[in-house]
């Protein structure tokens, strides 16, 4: 460890190298934004966090490795101030980070976004001086920090469904002199106590926008949000909020996943070969490879939101090298066998989750493959509907 001030005049540096590499690559293209970036120590919001090993263990688990000052200094610093998102939380356990412990797999449950998502999240949801704000996800603090700046503290509230993880960022908020309204909540319910907002923004994904957001934004206020469900496809969306709990917006390009709200989290469906002993014998040829929803691309990456669309109970898994799909809502479920150059489908209970994949697909190819702003999601009183003018998507889950 070093001593105070030489941690103060490292992480100054790093921060304004950290700053104009965000500049040089467009991200900070507010001034506003990049003073904030350049003010706000991002090393006193994570004391302690996981970086993951270059190998898999012999499970084929990803090896999580702590990083605190204490264990190495330099590299602990250096990745406060990179352009990283890091992991402070798995299977929303906290961590001793006085006696921390390699990691093998988990669920991450909580993180500092990295501080160029952080930004164009709020550059996306145009974000001006005199708005209120509330923030959905307090984390470790740093993005509410980042807010504060902005704003003035006094415009922002920031609420998060942990409450040790709260305590903990409210510690380092409190610290700086940063003091928004802080409150453990879910953000499923969004915080009536300030309501209503000027934007409302989250960093976490949803199945489907909860009411009560739209109903805490002002007419002419907006909504951004990332959508999100059990096949893990994700797109943003950024809604203009209407009267009487309208909304409408455009999916956003790009390609931005978040953890999942804790109560919209998919649920375990059991042992996926169970599943596939009770489906029929009677196999067909597939019309689509599952790849095309499964590979590390971006048009994937779109696809396989769209998919979640028309089978939005449906989670997906691998074993060796059959797909399973399963759907725990209506008892549903199908598996992909490669044979050869083609793959083979067995489907069985009431909703043929594949055919409606294939059904999506096909019609993204006859729609020239449109990208992700070519699609609007309305919000009306008895639904929410993804539209495309020349594709037919299904209503998003109830929320």
């Amino acid at each position: 460890m070093t001593a105070s001030t030489d941690l103060e005049t490292d992480a100054a540096r790093l921060r304004e190298t950290l700053t104009r590499g965000l500049a040089e690559e467009g991200v900070l293209t507010d001034p506003a934004w990049r003073e904030a970036v350049e003010s706000v120590p991002r090393h006193r919001f994570v004391p302690g966090f996981y970086l993951p090993a270059p190998e898999l263990d012999d499970n084929g688990l990803t090896v999580w490795e702590p990083v605190t000052a204490e264990l190495g200094y330099g590299r602990w610093l250096a990745a406060a101030y990179s352009d990283t998102t890091l992991i402070t939380q798995f299977d929303g356990e906290e961590p001793d980070w006085k006696n921390p412990a390699v990691r093998h797999g988990g669920a991450p449950t909580s993180s500092s976004t990295l501080p160029s998502l952080v930004v164009r999240m709020w550059a996306d949801a145009e974000i001006a001086q005199g708005h209120t704000l509330l923030e959905i996800g307090t984390g470790t603090g740093y993005s509410t920090a980042l807010a504060c700046e902005r704003l003035g503290s006094d415009a922002v509230t920031s609420i998060e469904v942990d409450g040790r993880r709260l305590e903990t960022a409210a510690t380092a908020l409190y610290s700086l002199g940063y003091t928004p309204t802080l409150a453990v909540a879910d953000g499923l319910y969004g915080y009536w106590p300030e309501a209503t907002f000027d934007r409302i923004v989250a960093a976490c994904s949803f199945r489907a926008v909860p009411p009560a957001l739209l109903a805490q934004t002002r007419p002419g206020g907006k909504i951004l949000l990332t959508l999100s469900g059990w096949l893990y496809g994700y797109a943003r969306v950024l809604l203009t909020v209407g009267e009487n709990g309208t909304a409408e917006g455009p999916l956003l390009s790009g390609t931005v996943s978040f953890m999942s709200a804790r109560t919209h989290a998919a649920p375990a469906f059991g042992n996926p070969t169970h599943w596939a002993a009770e489906l029929p014998d009677t196999a067909r040829a597939s019309r689509h490879d599952p790849e095309r929803i499964t590979a590390a691309t971006d048009e994937a990456f779109h696809l396989r939101f769209l998919a979640q669309c028309a089978v939005p109970d449906a989670q997906m898994t691998t074993v060796g090298k059959i797909v399973h799909l399963v759907d725990v809502v209506t008892g549903s479920a199908a598996t992909l066998t490669p044979r050869g150059d083609r793959w083979e489908v067995r489907e069985g209970g009431p909703i043929k989750l594949w055919e409606r994949i294939e059904n999506i697909l096909s019609a993204y190819e006859t729609a020239g493959r449109p990208g992700p702003e070519g699609f609007h999601l309305h919000v009306y009183d008895g639904g929410q509907h993804l539209r495309h003018p020349q594709m037919p998507i299904g209503p998003l889950p109830k929320p």
